[in-house]
This record gives structure tokens, C-alpha cells and sequence, in this order.
């Protein structure tokens, strides 16, 4: 059987593209910043300038999943990080935003194969935020390690041939099947 997992330490030929919004960027930039110093740390050099690291800044969470998948459909990057916050209001456009953009950075992934880390924090209220982006601990430094860990399995999993697949080792069953039956398997499943 195979066993597949992340490296923290094979990343010297990784690239990421780096999504971050602009509201809220007194979090974004904290996030940014222990993003960077978590990929510097293992060997990733986040510099702008440099080959591995390319940000794309955006007015807002909302417009993350656009400019991600376009970035996931370059065939570029091994992993993409997402940054964004989004504070509760008065209103119900916290609700909407919210579950807008994390749907639309999950479905990234599985449309292109690319990992998309979720870093988009939703919290109450701005100190909340704060808190999380820096004052208690950093998320952007967890989203980082996400993505490398994602960003080293599947090029581990893509560089294993057709004969070490783990569908291919004896007494394993599972094959992929044609799109169509996938579709009918999992209403099938539903249903149940």
C-alpha cells in the first residue's frame, strides 16, 4: 500500500500565488505578513520579485474565488492561499459574503486539482479579527502550512506512476468511474 503525505522540507522548487483582499487591511496585511514568514521559514523565498511566491490583490473577500480560480486554471502554482476577512455588521451581508466565498474557494480545488486554502477569517467583531491575525496567534501562518503540506501531497501523488497507484496494488478494487456513472453513484448515495 502507498502512503501518501505532505513535506515541509521539499520545497525549494514550490510556487504560490497568494490572494489577498483589501478591505479589512489592517487583518489581510497581519495575515500577509504571517503567511510570508511561515513560507520564508520553510525554505520559500516570498519575495514578490522572486520565482515562487506571485500575489493578486483584490478590493474585497467576495472577489477572492474569481482571480484564485483564474490563478488555478494557469497551471502555475502548486497551491494557492486566499485572505480575507469578513466582519459581522448589522446587516445580513456578513451571511451572504461569508458563504459566497467559501463556497467559491472550495469549489476551486475540485474543478482544477489545485489546493486553495481557505483563509478567509469570518469572525463577530474587528478585535476578534485582530486576535487572529496577529495579537494572539497568526492564522496566516497556519494557512501557509496548509498550503505546503497540500502543495507537497499532491505532487507526490502526481509523480507516482500508473503501476504504484494505490488502485493498482493487489486486492485494492476501487477504479475511477466514467463521469456519468459518477453522477448516478452519488445520487445514489444521497438517497440513502
Amino acid at each position: 500500500m502507498a502512503v501518501f503525505e505532505g513535506s515541509f522540507t521539499q520545497t525549494s522548487t514550490l510556487r504560490f500565488a497568494i490572494v489577498i483582499g483589501r478591505f479589512n487591511d489592517l487583518v489581510t496585511g497581519k495575515l500577509l505578513e504571517g503567511c510570508q514568514d511561515c513560507l520564508k521559514r520553510h525554505g520559500i523565498d516570498p519575495n514578490p520579485h522572486g520565482t515562487q511566491v506571485d500575489y493578486a490583490w483584490v478590493p474585497g473577500s467576495f472577489e477572492i474565488p474569481m482571480v484564485a480560480r483564474q490563478l488555478a486554471l494557469s497551471h502555475r502554482y502548486d497551491a494557492i492561499i486566499c485572505l480575507g476577512a469578513v466582519i459581522k455588521g448589522q446587516t445580513p451581508h456578513f451571511d451572504y459574503v461569508a458563504a459566497e466565498v467559501s463556497k467559491g474557494i472550495a469549489a476551486i480545488g475540485f474543478q482544477t486539482g489545485v489546493p486553495v486554502v481557505f483563509g478567509v477569517l469570518t469572525t463577530d467583531t474587528l478585535q476578534q479579527a485582530l486576535e487572529r491575525a496577529g495579537i494572539k496567534s497568526n492564522k496566516g501562518w497556519e494557512y501557509a502550512m496548509g498550503a505546503i503540506e497540500m502543495a507537497t501531497l499532491m505532487r507526490q501523488m502526481r509523480s507516482t506512476s500508473p503501476d504504484e497507484s494505490p488502485n493498482n496494488l493487489p486486492g485494492a478494487t476501487a477504479q475511477p468511474l466514467p463521469s456519468g456513472e459518477m453522477k448516478r453513484a452519488m445520487a445514489s448515495e444521497e438517497m440513502m
